[in-house]
Formats: structure tokens, sequence, C-alpha cells
């Protein structure tokens, strides 16, 4: 079970796994932990993609974009037409006359796939975490004293964003 719960001090709205059985939820901006039951349920559904679609269209409405929101295809659908739109990775690097399973292999050595260390996203993910002020300079800043070059954790933030695993709000970031 998924809820959209608010935030009685900041206004914010996140995402709450299993309300019925957590006892507390702590508000991903300002921090301030809730009980649960206290909390405003604004959305619940036992589909996580449907209390994300719903919340995202809690915050359209309440910043007055409702009609440019209901414009917009489902969160599924645009991830969809996403992964269909192009030319496949394989196809492009192999037309660029690269080895394809050269560069996966070497990507997932970038990625962190040895070594027990952390991959790149593992890393940017953290810092949106671990900084006290996440705004995207804050974040790559610190993904980059942890080994990630400046433009690929840029990279990474965004695609996380557009995956719906952070998300941004006001120019600061959050894990969901």
């Amino acid at each position: 079970m998924y809820a959209v719960v608010g935030c009685n001090e900041c206004a914010n709205m996140w995402l709450v796994t299993d309300p019925e059985t957590s006892e507390t939820a702590q508000c991903s901006r300002c921090g301030k932990t809730h009980r649960t039951a206290k909390l405003k349920r604004f959305f619940e559904s036992e589909d996580r993609a449907a209390a994300r679609e719903a919340r995202s269209a809690l915050l359209a409405k309440k910043r007055g974009d409702s009609a440019a929101f209901a414009e917009v295809d489902h969160v599924a659908d645009l991830e969809a037409a996403v992964e269909d739109a192009g030319i496949a990775d394989r196809e492009y690097l192999e037309a660029s006359g690269l080895d394809a399973d050269a560069v996966d292999e070497a990507g997932e050595r970038a990625e962190g796939g040895g070594g027990g260390s952390r991959s790149r996203t593992e890393v940017v993910r953290d810092a949106v975490d671990a900084v006290d002020d996440p705004t995207e300079s804050a974040v790559v800043e610190r993904a980059a004293e942890d080994g990630v070059p400046v433009e690929a954790a840029r990279e990474i933030l965004t695609r996380l964003a557009r995956r719906g695993e952070v998300t941004e709000s006001n120019g600061r970031y959050r894990v969901l």
C-alpha cells in the first residue's frame, strides 16, 4: 500500500509505503517526523505508479498547472516512449565503429562492477541524502569528492530525476 501524504510544517507531499504498519514518517523536505496515523492522506493505492501519478497531479493542481498536466501522458507512457525513441545503444556504437561489448564492460567497471565499490549512480543518490542543502551544485560537488566526474554526476542526477528515483522541488533534490 502506498499513500500520498502531506507535511503540516512545509506543505511537502511525498509517498509513504505501508502507512497502516508504519508508526512514523519523516518529511523529506523539512525533516519533521510525523505520526503516520495522523498524516492527511490525499491518495492511497496498492500500485506505486498510481500513487506517483496522483502525487504529480496534486502538485500540478497546487501550482495551478492542472490543465498542462492533463495534456501530458501518464508517466509510464512517457517512459515507454523514451525507451522506444531513437536507435538502440548497441546499434549506434557498432555504426560508429566501436566494439559494443567492450563499451558494456567498461560501463560495468565505471558503474562499480568490481572490487566492492559503489557505482556512480549510488554515489550520486547517496550525495542527495548526504548534503544539507541538496541543490544540483551541492550534490554534484559531493559526488565529485567521491570520485564521480562533474558532468557524469549532473547526467546521473538528471537521469535519476527522469526515472522518478529522486525529485526536484524549488531547486532542491530528494530521494524517493
